[in-house]
């Protein structure tokens, strides 16, 4: 080494104090959001492909709740789990004000105010086949028709008290749709948190046990989601869901998607979000339980992945856990 060459990277590493100091990404449980499985009946039920995880109901739902509020989780993501005999070709279910996530939405409102509630837009929980919108004779998902069914299940979601509506359908237009719909009946301070480049991804099935609907997809939805090859199309589809008026985007899957989350924030430098989606929480949780992981600490390296990448909230199954951690 010259004699003249003072660069050494490393001195800001070699104590505690000083690398705080200089840290670029932080984490903290206010980026956290929490989705949590609603079924109709009281008590908790285990999801074995999502270890740690349960569906949650009646007593048991608020009292989970109210433990995530204590644990400084500011913000909760609610999934129905629907009984077959509701879902039906017409959805019907998801436009009854008085539905299970209605219901859900107003008793957690009155428990835990500011709890903020972020609900899913998308028929697929109320469809016996499992597709995201109506299905026409030939098999074809119908973006149009659907639009009307989205916007009125938007409509009953905002007036019982959500705070962000997620449509996660991938239908063209909808986020403008409910845009108009939420401003024309005076929801104007309802945030639309657009699941703007969401990939037609193999990492949703636990997810899909959850909700009770494997097996029941007929098809695949290829024809609405993205291809996972494509990176330009992910920003295409955001924009054009922001010049709809979308508050937030989300980026799903987030962790094996990493680079279109950087992309999106470098591009628009908007409120952008991520789903650790149930697969990949599914690999983390086994491999951790094998031994294969030291659990907290590939948790911690995995939540900052995402906001280094850019990310400013991160739906994630961990988020119980890993407000104690942070």
């Amino acid at each position: 080494m010259s004699d003249t060459s003072f660069t050494r990277h490393r001195r800001s590493r070699y104590a505690s104090f000083s690398r705080d100091m200089v840290r670029e990404t932080k984490v903290g449980v206010e980026n956290l959001i929490y989705p949590i499985f609603v079924q109709q009946d009281d008590g908790t039920t285990p999801i074995p492909s999502l270890p740690g995880i349960h569906r949650y109901g009646g007593t048991a739902l608020r009292h989970h709740v109210h433990e995530a509020a204590a644990r400084g989780i500011q913000m909760i993501a609610l999934f129905p789990v629907i009984d077959s005999e509701l879902k039906t070709e017409d959805c019907a279910e998801a436009f009854d004000p008085n539905n299970l996530i209605c219901r859900t939405i107003k008793s957690l409102k009155d428990q835990t105010p500011d709890m903020g509630l972020l609900t899913d837009v998308a028929l697929d929980p109320y469809n016996p086949n499992g597709q995201d919108g109506f299905v026409d004779p030939d098999g074809t998902v119908n973006n149009d028709r659907t639009l009307d069914a989205l916007v009125a299940q938007a409509r009953v979601l905002a007036q019982a008290g959500a705070d962000v509506l997620g449509p996660s359908d991938m239908m063209d237009g909808r986020v403008g749709a409910i845009r108009h719909m939420l401003e024309s009946a005076g929801h104007d301070r309802t945030l639309i948190l657009s699941y703007a480049a969401k990939y037609a991804s193999s990492l949703y099935g636990p997810f899909r046990d959850a909700v009770g609907s494997r097996g029941a997809l007929k098809g695949d939805k290829k024809s609405y989601q993205m291809d996972p090859a494509n990176r330009s199309e992910a920003l295409r589809e955001i924009q054009t869901d922001l010049e709809e008026g979308a508050d937030w985007v989300m980026v799903k899957p987030g962790h094996t998607y990493l680079d279109i989350i950087r992309e999106c924030k470098t591009a628009f430098d908007v409120p952008t979000f991520a789903y650790h989606v149930s697969g990949e929480y599914a690999m983390w949780a086994f491999a951790a339980a094998a031994g294969a992981l030291d659990r907290q600490a590939s948790l911690k390296e995995i939540l900052l992945s995402f906001r280094r990448a850019g990310a400013d909230g991160i739906l994630t199954y961990t988020a119980f856990e890993a407000a104690e951690l942070l």
